[in-house]
């Protein structure tokens, strides 16, 4: 019989009032959620860093970091774009519930409020965060129908723009050699890599997401395509050799039994990534299209050696 349970959900509470961060937290843990505590929007970025909420109740008026400010920075990370977000607005604010939405919050709760209201919003904004935002349990990132969105959105927004297809070559040695637990660890480290990558090319905001195993999607501007690439395999080339066990990194290669016994080599990983570009001639109608043509040319990424970077051709190329 299987008696593993599932981890509580975990609510980041943002709000410089003491009184009423006590107040918050006592009713969900009394409903069973876990509870963080931030003081202010900036303390709360410090938070999300160290431990990954599953929702943020945030006040919409603080110190330093408000509410807003703190909406917006989560919505324009693609490491924390998916988390939902409840804000606390003033009694008959109506302009601070707008405020609130347009930055990117998906529910309201006007103070004073009740328990059993508290516990509704954030119960339904869950649920409804798990059925339309999917967020990849290992990473954090948003997933599949995310991905098709932010594709949906681009070719609405009528600017050019490229996707980008990433796995990890040779992952199935790792899983083979350390197990799967080490290799959850390869993901990470490709998840860290990229995020840093994305973060790094600023403006306008290019976007992070999972697929599931070792497939991440980007999606960002023609002209972020190289140095978001660049930066990210040479930043995960350097976390992966971390990863394997000593031996294996000096030699440059693992060795794995066969199912005859017979030992062969695996050389150490590297990233695949295939890119295909939109462009005033030719562009995309449907992201299940663009994430295709990606596709096939991360196929021809892996036929080349090391980490490579293969753009489709046949459309505009940075």
């Amino acid at each position: 019989m299987d008696t593993a349970q599932e981890r509580p959900d975990v609510i980041l509470v943002v709000d410089d009032d003491e009184d009423i961060a006590r107040f918050v937290e006592f009713n969900l843990r009394l409903h069973g959620f876990e509870v963080v505590h931030a003081a202010d929007g900036q303390e709360a970025l410090e938070v999300i860093e160290r431990q990954r909420p599953d929702l943020a109740v945030v006040d919409l008026m603080m110190p330093r970091i408000d509410g807003l400010e703190l909406t917006r920075r989560l919505r324009a990370d693609p490491m924390t774009s998916a988390l939902p977000v409840i804000m606390l607005t003033a009694k008959g604010m109506t302009v601070d519930k707008v405020h609130g939405l347009s930055a990117g919050a998906d529910d309201y709760l006007v103070k004073p409020f009740d328990t059993a209201e508290l516990v509704a919003r954030v119960s339904s904004t869950l649920r409804r965060n798990k059925e339309f935002r999917e967020v990849s349990p290992l990473t954090g990132l948003p997933g599949n129908s995310r991905i098709r969105r932010e594709i949906s959105d681009r070719v609405r927004g009528g600017t050019d723009y490229a996707v980008g297809y990433i796995d990890i070559d040779r992952f199935k040695s790792v899983n083979d050699r350390y197990g799967f637990v080490r290799g959850d660890d390869f993901i990470s480290a490709l998840a860290r890599s990229v995020h840093r990558a994305v973060v790094s090319v600023g403006l306008p905001p290019a976007f992070l997401g999972h697929v599931g195993g070792d497939d991440f999607v980007i999606v960002c501007a023609p002209d972020q395509v190289r140095p978001l690439t660049s930066q990210a395999v040479v930043d995960f080339e350097k976390a992966a050799d971390s990863l394997y066990d000593p031996i294996d990194r000096e030699r440059g290669y693992v060795e794995l039994k066969d199912r005859r016994g017979n030992i062969r080599r695996a050389a150490l990983v590297t990233l695949s990534i295939g890119v295909c570009v939109s462009d005033a001639g030719k562009r995309f109608t449907d992201p299940l299209e663009a994430i295709a043509v990606a596709s096939e040319m991360k196929s021809v990424a892996k036929s080349q050696p090391g980490s490579y970077v293969a753009v489709d051709r046949r459309r505009g190329v940075t």
